[in-house]
């Protein structure tokens, strides 16, 4: 079946892909946290990546086609923008009140009074909800004694990223409209083609060619960039790809095959990422679908981990791999359903309220 097939409803396997790449990202960080070397993670010596850096490919290679559908199908700038602040930014924010007055209260060296008057306190929690400058790491003596100290929620790294992507995005899609009744080839089609072929060939001009520093933006962002726009070019695309059982066992046994050589590894990774994350998101049903009814628990996991992974470590600082992985999925896992189901969910429900910024946009 075409893949256009598969969109026209909801019943479909992305809450569950999501959610088990989060558990992945939780997995992957145990090792870097207990050791306190950000490369002690599984696969990362090996082929310059680990499981955490593919968790991330996925959802932003999900995020860049579901949110072209969002924006394609509601035609408003405005209601996409205010969808998408729906979905960040509740349980982002709800996630900051609880490392900055529970888990950094709780785990400073600092006296209480101390840290709730330190500006640092303030910085973290203003920062990382706006996302638009970046994150903050540090809250004032949280998790110093730990191995991989300071850091009180690393995974929000993507955030700025994914943010910036929707408002690239949006720019892109709303170019398009401007221009597509002037100039003839201007189509949603041809350019998000374009973007997305092109970012993937900066890429790999990228990996060969440049020096790959993990901590700088660059990199990051030509990778993230590519993954979301292929994700993006997939959805403009979607009357003319086929999703079959024989090409998605194709290009699983190629990527198997290629994990030979860690540079090979990378180009057919990337060049067949998005259709298994596609395939294994439509076609595969039954009994997994009903994972759904569940609820979208994998924001909430995957901005939660970090925090509890660094507090369980405070507490028990010889704690094995097997219980950190397994204390703090479940501690987390209880977390992100109470976000989901008294934030997340809560606030989604409004995404229809946007008329009240259209209107204060005309007033304007």
């Amino acid at each position: 079946m075409l893949l256009s097939e598969h969109t026209s409803n909801r019943d479909n396997n992305f809450n569950l892909l999501r959610f088990i790449a989060a558990f992945v990202v939780l997995y992957t960080h145990s090792f870097s946290l207990l050791s306190g070397d950000i490369y002690d993670e599984p696969l990362r010596r090996a082929m310059d990546m680990s499981l955490g850096d593919i968790a991330v490919d996925i959802f932003f290679v999900t995020s860049g086609f579901l949110i072209t559908s969002s924006y394609l199908n509601r035609g408003n700038l405005i209601a996409f923008a205010w969808a998408r602040i729906l979905r960040i930014y509740p349980g982002l924010i709800v996630a900051m009140i609880f490392c900055v007055f529970f888990i950094g209260v709780w785990f400073t060296s600092l006296s209480t009074s101390d840290y709730l008057t330190d500006p640092q306190t303030y910085q973290y929690f203003f920062k990382n909800i706006i996302l638009f400058f970046g994150v903050e790491y540090n809250l004032p003596g949280v998790f110093l004694s730990v191995p991989y100290a300071s850091p009180v929620n690393g995974s929000l790294w993507t955030l700025p990223y994914e943010v910036r992507m929707y408002a690239i995005l949006a720019f892109i899609l709303a170019t398009i409209v401007f221009l597509r009744k002037k100039i003839a080839f201007i189509t949603f089609k041809n350019i998000l083609l374009f973007v997305g072929l092109f970012s993937l060939v900066i890429l790999f001009v990228n990996h060969f060619y440049t020096l790959r520093e993990t901590s700088s933006f660059l990199p990051k962002f030509i990778r993230l960039f590519s993954v979301f726009f292929v994700g993006a070019m997939f959805y403009v695309w979607k009357d003319s790809i086929k999703l079959s059982y024989k090409w998605f066992i194709i290009f699983a046994v190629l990527l198997v095959v290629s994990s030979i050589h860690k540079d090979v590894f990378f180009i057919v990774y990337y060049l067949v990422l998005a259709y298994i994350i596609f395939f294994l998101a439509y076609v595969p049903s039954g009994f997994i679908r009903k994972f759904n009814y569940l609820g979208d628990y994998s924001y909430g996991l995957y901005i939660y981990a970090f925090p509890v992974q660094q507090s369980l470590l405070a507490i028990y600082p010889n704690i094995s791999i097997f219980n950190m992985v397994l204390v703090s999925f479940t501690i987390t896992l209880i977390l992100s359903i109470l976000s989901w189901h008294l934030v997340e969910k809560k606030f989604l429900k409004m995404k229809n309220n946007y008329k009240f910024i259209e209107n204060i946009f005309k007033k304007s």
